[in-house]
């Protein structure tokens, strides 16, 4: 088995989590890409969905998801030291971007993205290239962060 660190992977630890999520099976999708690329829990702020139910490979048992009513829920359990890194159109390059050793990667809802006033609390704002105009499934680009930081591909 190859290390962490031999990948190039930062110590430390993450979390991803959607902002105003509207589709649970996105939460579901996330949440399984979270388990297999070594995220401590995801996490929703002000969530729209209603239930759960796509959680195939039963990641419930092995990483936690955290529900925060609003932002000031969120802050309030964010862990200390940690760089909240927002995942949105407009920001710096995922290519060339260099992880933090503790971070937390927020994403935009699939159809308002992530607002302005959520946006300002961010440390970072990443954006994911694309050919396209068009942004990525939530859980797609959640899916990509992750798998850059573990690999760095």
């Amino acid at each position: 088995m190859t290390s962490s660190r031999a990948l190039g992977r930062p110590r430390g630890y993450f979390f991803v989590g959607v902002y105003c999520p509207k589709a649970e099976v996105n939460v579901g999708t996330l949440w399984r890409s979270a388990l297999q690329l070594g995220a401590m829990g995801i996490f929703t702020i002000g969530r729209r969905y209603k239930k759960q139910p796509s959680d195939t490979q039963n990641a419930s048992l092995h990483i936690p998801l955290y529900n925060y009513a609003d932002m000031d829920e969120f802050k309030m359990h964010r862990p200390v030291g940690a760089v909240l890194v927002g995942i949105e159109m407009g920001g710096r390059s995922l290519s060339g971007y260099v992880h933090p050793q503790n971070a937390i990667y927020l994403l935009g809802a699939e159809d308002n993205g992530l607002p302005k006033i959520v946006a300002d609390h961010c440390n970072h704002i990443v954006s994911l290239d694309s050919v396209g105009p068009n942004s990525f499934n939530v859980a797609v680009a959640g899916s990509i962060v992750m798998y850059h930081r573990v690999f760095g591909i």
